[in-house]
């Protein structure tokens, strides 16, 4: 009889730590839920050409978006990366049509990149300049650059080799292949992942984030991991420039335009904090495929964008009012 008790006693408690693992790992719920209407809506939804597409179609603002959440984790926001891809992308065709060699066209681009990010942050953290104002600042300066670059004319003629950067199919087990884009997109998530949760520039980061002050008092260099980050998003800026012109196969000075909203989406419907301190690559992740399983089954259904950006909105309004709510619930409000 006494058994028996315990196991009623524990079921509860089984049931309620459940519910809590679903409550903390929404954005996986809601990703599973969309993707079973999805496939129940097309029989062509969860073919392995057209999952093979879905990562390739969500590899440039994922990348990005692993990059964002690394600045969001510190309670500062990125609105230039839409321009950085951009600027970066123009970089790396003018010097492939130029005849340079292809692996040191993509370190100088990454490395551009990562100047960009820098020198923004730098502002940010020493100026004491709110991060949306500067980055609002480059968003504006490097498209301007972009355009300046080749007057706004798109460069042509760059290397058949270079394309393979994107395009080139790899076998992952047998009858399914995915693109080196949506490779490149799944590799990035897992060492981003690894790199913010057992390292301890992830740790102070996300200390940066929860309270500036106290990471400060602690030791943390604040300011230098504030640059850090930003650093890391103009490098995956970069790596989106370069994917997107690889795929595009011509530099074009009005690419990119708005990618930092689908950035900023992704991070906030998988589950970070604008405030900082909360997040995951892992949310972010999910959150990029969500959006991209959404516009796909519109487009396999026929459905016009008008009726993909209002659904996409209700869903990124409905996700952050319950991370919202989670957050009161929790005493996080």
């Amino acid at each position: 009889m006494a058994d028996i008790m315990n196991q009623l006693d524990q079921k509860p408690s089984a049931m309620r730590r459940l519910v809590n693992l679903a409550i903390e790992y929404n954005f996986i719920v809601i990703f599973l839920f969309v993707v079973t209407i999805a496939s129940l809506l097309s029989e062509n939804f969860l073919t392995p050409t057209n999952i093979s597409n879905l990562f390739q179609q969500a590899a440039v603002v994922g990348v990005v978006a692993i990059g964002m959440t690394f600045v969001i984790l510190t309670g500062n926001i990125d609105l230039s990366v839409g321009s950085v891809v951009a600027l970066c992308g123009m970089i790396a065709a003018i010097m492939l049509a130029s005849g340079m060699p292809i692996v040191l066209a993509i370190g100088i681009t990454i490395c551009a990149g990562a100047a960009c990010g820098a020198f923004m942050g730098a502002i940010s953290a020493y100026a004491q300049v709110p991060s949306f104002i500067v980055t609002l600042a480059g968003l504006v300066s490097f498209r301007g650059l972009t355009y300046l670059s080749t007057e706004g004319v798109p460069v042509s003629g760059l290397p058949s080799a270079f394309a393979a950067f994107s395009s080139t199919m790899v076998p992952i087990f047998p009858g399914f292949q995915l693109s080196s884009m949506g490779l490149i997109f799944t590799v990035l998530c897992v060492l981003a992942g690894l790199l913010l949760s057992k390292t301890v520039f992830g740790e102070n980061i996300y200390a940066t984030g929860g309270n500036p002050e106290a990471a400060r008092l602690s030791g943390i260099p604040t300011r230098r991991i504030i640059v850090s980050v930003f650093a890391v998003s103009g490098i995956m800026s970069a790596l989106g420039g370069l994917l997107l012109t690889s795929r595009l196969r011509i530099g074009q000075p009005t690419a990119a335009q708005g990618l930092e909203l689908d950035a900023i989406a992704a991070v906030v419907l998988g589950g970070t904090s604008l405030f900082g301190g909360r997040g995951s690559i892992l949310g972010t992740a999910f959150a990029v495929m969500l959006l991209q399983v959404l516009r796909n089954i519109f487009n396999l259904l026929g459905l016009g964008s008008f009726y993909q950006m209002t659904v996409t909105g209700i869903i990124i309004i409905a996700a952050i009012l319950l991370n919202r709510f989670i957050d009161i619930r929790r005493g996080r409000g």
